[in-house]
């Protein structure tokens, strides 16, 4: 294999584990430093004490679902790991029904279920025909690694899909395909997951088709067994057997972009290559790179998203739901406002701080139910539960209240809510104390305007090198802030390394052609 020089990455998250693994593939000798004392970013897991019994929960991500197969494959972790995803229909909840609507993964009777249960008259068939041509083109890019522009979308979709799926706003995008205001509101639901928008903001159609882009469960989600962290732990250990070496608890001193040297308290590190797989803020520090730190101080970065985890005594006895074996691991959903209005401004209620909680949706992973499925039993069932919408004020352990509503807002759904023996609360500034993302987002910025598809990088020169940081020659970043976004899980990584490789071949052509 030849050997393409000296990659040190920083940031030992999804994309800087991914990064690590391709690079070393490849033929990069990579050095991998991560300030934490274990690796994982926002996959990784805490421990609750209870009734003389540890028991592991998430802390950041619970769900596995927008990773792209090639990357669980070609990693090494579809060797190492069991993944598993419910068919069942997810079962959706709105303000006074007292049956939830069945989200069916056939469009016929997911039509049909719209129909009757909403009074949809629109053309949904079409709004999932079209929405799979552009995952379809996300899908392709993602695997080469080329980057997004509106010309290649255009090229491949036409100028009106582009426009309603890419360019244009949420609202615009569902008000041309559906009719009712339930329809929309469950379509409506992951423009908002990451990042507190306005659904008439230009561009936010965009996060629809790439909520649906993974690939492990073809665009649904799923469950590894024994818990999300698996992946980060496991693909550690397949990066340090293929010879990456892995710092932990390692504190970056300074960077000589010049020079080529990595100043840390793992010694001093030289470097053809830096892959930065962290956030821009920090980034720009790091580097010493003002004009991107004051374009990033000018990001939109706020997190509004909440996180419950419980566990219960006993496995959760849902009141709706089928004989179905995966019944109890279905994806369950739950709706606090019942119009598109209704929904934003429960989304923009929080964003001056003033407000600390404006409910706004659910969403329950019935992570313990998942595990059983796939042969672990647990001493506890597990349950975690995202919702919308918190400031960026109060940690979780400041916020009784808030966790108690949440609680009950489940209690009517369960059979046995007697059971539950244990909640932690987790909120957008816990995010940010624990992980250090600048405003409690996961993905580092806003899924907002200017932060979208083709303007989801920092090079100064996109068109030649997307993943490019400033105009530094040798340094690339691959954090949660560029294409797609840190959801579609260490996508950003390998199209990073792809692309690095591109460059590099196409470098040496050049220098040949001179020499």
């Amino acid at each position: 294999m030849q050997q393409l020089g000296r990659m040190v990455i920083i940031g030992a998250g999804i994309n800087g584990l991914v990064a690590a693994n391709l690079a070393q593939q490849k033929g990069w000798q990579v050095t991998l430093l991560e300030r934490h004392g274990e690796v994982g970013g926002a996959c990784v897991a805490a421990t609750a004490e209870l009734e003389g019994q540890q028991h592991d929960y998430a802390l950041g991500a619970s769900v596995l679902g927008l990773m792209q197969d090639f990357v669980w494959q070609q990693t090494g972790l579809a060797n190492r790991l069991q993944a598993w995803a419910p068919t069942h229909p997810k079962l959706v909840h709105f303000p006074q029904e007292q049956e939830p609507a069945w989200i069916y993964r056939d469009p016929e009777r997911l039509d049909q279920e719209f129909r009757q249960r909403f009074g949809e008259k629109g053309d949904l068939a079409k709004f999932r025909a079209d929405e799979d041509r552009v995952v379809r083109f996300l899908q392709q890019g993602y695997a080469t690694g080329h980057a997004p522009t509106l010309e290649a979308a255009e090229a491949a979709l036409g100028a009106e899909l582009t426009a309603l799926w890419i360019s244009g706003s949420a609202q615009q995008l569902l008000t041309h395909y559906l009719t009712a205001e339930r329809t929309r509101l469950y379509m409506a639901m992951t423009v908002t997951e990451s990042s507190p928008v306005s659904l008439r903001e230009p561009g936010t159609a965009f996060t629809i088709p790439m909520m649906d882009s993974g690939s492990v469960f073809g665009s649904y989600y799923g469950f590894v067994r024994g818990g999300i962290w698996q992946v980060t732990r496991t693909l550690a250990d397949l990066n340090r057997e293929m010879g990456v070496q892995i710092h932990t608890g390692c504190h970056v001193d300074g960077i000589d972009v010049d020079a080529g040297t990595v100043h840390s308290s793992a010694g001093t590190l030289p470097f053809d290559e830096l892959v930065l797989a962290t956030d821009p803020v920090t980034a720009s520090r790091l580097t010493g790179n003002e004009p991107l730190a004051q374009r990033t101080a000018k990001e939109r970065v706020l997190g509004s998203a909440g996180k419950l985890n419980l566990l219960f005594r006993r496995p959760v006895r849902w009141k709706h739901g089928s004989t179905a074996a995966d019944s109890d691991a279905a994806f369950r959903f739950l709706f606090a406002v019942d119009s598109l209005d209704a929904f934003e401004q429960a989304t923009l209620a929080v964003l001056d701080g003033k407000t600390d909680y404006a409910p706004g949706y659910y969403q329950v992973y019935c992570e313990g139910a998942a595990m059983r499925q796939q042969g672990l039993h647990e001493n506890y069932d597990r349950l975690a539960v995202f919702f919308k919408n918190l400031a960026l004020g109060q940690s979780g352990e400041q916020l009784a209240a808030v966790e108690q509503d949440v609680i009950g807002r489940l209690r009517p759904l369960i059979e046995n809510p007697q059971d539950l023996a244990w909640s932690r609360l987790l909120t957008p500034r816990d995010l940010q104390q624990r992980f250090g993302f600048p405003g409690g987002n996961l993905e580092h910025t806003e899924l907002a305007p200017g932060q979208l598809f083709a303007e989801r990088g920092y090079c100064s020169h996109p068109q030649q090198r997307f993943y490019g940081f400033g105009d530094m020659e040798r340094v690339s970043l691959c954090g949660s802030s560029t294409y797609p976004c840190g959801s579609v899980a260490g996508t950003p990584a390998w199209m990073c390394i792809q692309e690095l490789l591109r460059h590099r071949s196409g470098a040496a052509v050049s220098q040949a052609g001179r020499d």
